[in-house]
């Protein structure tokens, strides 16, 4: 799976880059030669990037299905329970 960014995030991207080199690196670099960056970036490191934050995303999804169960359960037949003042615990 190729990763693309919108339009106009790619180019704030090739902005970033431009900016990064000519004030960290003292050196100016193209519009041309910072897209090509960019894009190897993409197609290099991003699936790693990509697949991290699946997996992250995955993992906080996994979290909050094993919460779920104590969120929303109801106790059933609780009613004479109720009725009579006495709890009975959950299981």
């Amino acid at each position: 799976m190729a990763i693309e960014l919108k339009k106009d995030v790619h180019e704030r991207a090739v902005q970033s880059i431009e900016r990064y080199f000519e004030q960290s690196q003292g050196e100016r670099i193209g519009n041309m030669a910072a897209a090509a960056l960019l894009d190897f970036f993409l197609q290099e490191i991003g699936p790693s990037l990509y697949n991290q934050g699946v997996a992250d995303a995955q993992a906080r999804l996994h979290e909050r299905l094993q919460e779920l169960d104590y969120e929303v359960h109801e106790d059933e037949f609780g009613y004479w329970n109720k009725a009579s003042g006495k709890r009975v615990p959950r299981s």
